[in-house]
């Protein structure tokens, strides 16, 4: 598999806390809404292709049933909502809400 995050997928992912992994996952799907509301769709795509890779990365690297249940539902909702029907009615700002707090809790931990 070709990784665009090539130092991230040779093992200094897993050396991240949980939340620094979380937050950067929040960053690439940050990126996809905001090229998605420039409605440029290569670069949407682009950043949702990464933040795959980096939520594929931590589904690696965690432990424990209930992270890997809620990053797996994870992956299901972003695909749901950039790719399919939005079945689980997400929004822009549910989104960002949602990674919010693990943007905050990571650099408080700093």
């Amino acid at each position: 598999m070709s990784y665009e995050h090539k130092d991230l997928a040779q093992g200094r992912w897993g050396k991240l806390s949980f939340l620094e992994q979380m937050a950067n996952i929040g960053n690439e799907v940050g990126r996809a809404l905001n090229w998605r509301a420039k409605q440029n769709p290569v670069y949407s795509q682009q950043a949702l292709e990464r933040s795959f890779e980096l939520i594929d990365l931590t589904l690696d690297s965690v432990k424990g049933f209930a992270r890997l249940r809620e990053l797996a539902r994870l992956r299901e909702v972003i695909a749901d909502y950039f790719l399919g029907t939005n079945q689980f009615g997400s929004t822009e700002r549910s989104l960002r809400k949602y990674f919010l707090s693990f943007t905050y809790a990571a650099r408080r931990n700093h």
